[in-house]
């Protein structure tokens, strides 16, 4: 086994294949691992054809050679796990949430202002602690089906960290946190969407 085929490279691969390009900071958020591991994971990935980088913008991503293999990969990963009863269900249960996490990002963008609907400029601190604490109820709800992920494939468990702190960054104060930052709620809840698609071989 290559150190492409480890588990922490499979990791890398998967969080490119699932969030798109991407720069070490952020795969180091995703995948839990240090700069340092997920650079040499890439050099690694680089050199099998899976993984290319952007010298416009000093990002990382997925070739066509690498969303093959990762799909490959995942694949066996579940199957030998005999997991897909479990992430199918859970996948349901998401499935459910998600069109209210779509109306939260879009009542947390726009608010109504005397009949009409602006762009939220985050000058009413009522409305935003509003919506928060919709975010924060439909968090606790989604928290279970975290839960059930992270048990199947342990892997899952980073989705479940990285919403809870985005959600507890945005109620401290760091707005972007909810839906303006590549660490936001709405785009690690993108990410979890995209890695269930991706796991279960669902096409978009």
């Amino acid at each position: 086994m290559t150190r492409a085929d480890s588990d922490a490279g499979l990791l890398v691969l998967h969080a490119l294949r699932c969030g798109g390009y991407a720069a070490l900071p952020r795969l180091s958020a995703t995948t839990g691992l240090s700069e340092p591991d997920v650079e040499s994971e890439l050099i690694d990935l680089a050199v099998a054809g899976y993984v290319t980088r952007s010298s416009g913008f000093d990002a990382w991503g997925c070739t066509a050679a690498g969303r093959d293999a990762d799909a490959e990969r995942i694949t066996g990963q579940l199957e030998a796990a005999g997991a897909r009863p479990a992430v199918t269900a859970a996948f349901d249960r998401f499935l459910v949430l998600n069109p209210e996490l779509l109306d939260l990002c879009t009542a947390w963008q726009l608010r109504p202002e005397e009949g009409d609907t602006v762009v939220n400029d985050h000058s009413d601190p009522a409305y935003d602690a509003r919506v928060l604490a919709r975010f924060l109820d439909l968090h606790e709800r989604a928290l279970p089906v975290c839960h059930a992920l992270e048990a199947a494939l342990p892997r899952f468990g980073r989705y479940r960290v990285r919403l809870t702190y985005a959600l507890d960054q945005a109620r401290a104060g760091e707005l972007a946190l909810v839906a303006d930052s590549t660490a936001s709620y709405h785009v690690v809840w993108a990410e979890l969407h995209e890695d269930l698609l991706a796991t279960l071989g669902i096409p978009r």
